[in-house]
């Protein structure tokens, strides 16, 4: 097998967030939550990467996959994406980012394939840096700001007490469609995790 032919078989997993102790609790950070329970799937550690990212190389569902966490802010999350997807050979067709969303209700799950970052500046760094929209997201649902809150600021709080006790089962739960993605595609991802919105006790089906 062709080095080209073994990249196109390797997926490049990205999860969003802000670097240090300080935010990693918010929900901005959701999507490095999803990676930290897909690298216990894959039973290695994150190391530190001149792309400037994390990254943990292994298996995932029989999959050849390259997790990592951008270590820039938010807002730059695109240079190292590009990097690490450049070191690895990954074509973007095989990259899925896994990110916070503000227009879905928390506890729920969306997941689509190119598509516009709807004001999010992680997306935005992404697909600038990529030069193309058509990659995968996995978007968790963390809901609008209470009131007139700047959505700004809401991301960069913690998780409500209330939201913190079905946290665990939702970042499983998205942990879980990431995997369904790599395995059985777009399509049949959706049709399972869509289906099971807003309703943490209810499994896919």
């Amino acid at each position: 097998m062709t080095t080209q032919e073994t990249a196109a078989r390797r997926w490049l997993v990205v999860g969003l967030g802000n670097p240090g102790p300080e935010y990693a609790g918010n929900r901005h950070n959701a999507g490095f939550m999803v990676l930290d329970e897909l690298a216990a799937r894959v039973g290695g550690r994150f190391k530190a990467h001149r792309s400037h990212t994390e990254v943990l190389e292994g298996r995932l569902a029989g999959q050849s996959v390259v997790l990592a966490k951008p270590r820039s802010y938010m807002n730059l999350s695109g240079g190292p994406v590009k990097a690490i997807a450049d070191f690895h050979k990954v074509p973007t067709g095989n990259i899925v980012v896994v990110h916070d969303e503000l227009d879905i209700p928390f506890g729920a799950l969306r997941l689509k394939f190119g598509g516009g970052d709807n004001g999010h500046n992680g997306l935005r760094s992404i697909t600038k840096s990529i030069g193309t929209r058509d990659y995968f997201r996995v978007r968790f649902g963390v809901g609008r700001p209470p009131g007139r809150m700047d959505p700004a600021v809401y991301v960069l709080r913690d998780f409500a007490t209330a939201e913190r006790r079905d946290l665990p089962l939702l970042v499983d739960r998205a942990a879980d469609a990431v995997e369904c993605l790599l395995v059985n595609g777009l399509d049949v991802t959706q049709n399972r995790f869509h289906a099971a919105d807003l309703n943490p006790a209810k499994p896919p089906r």
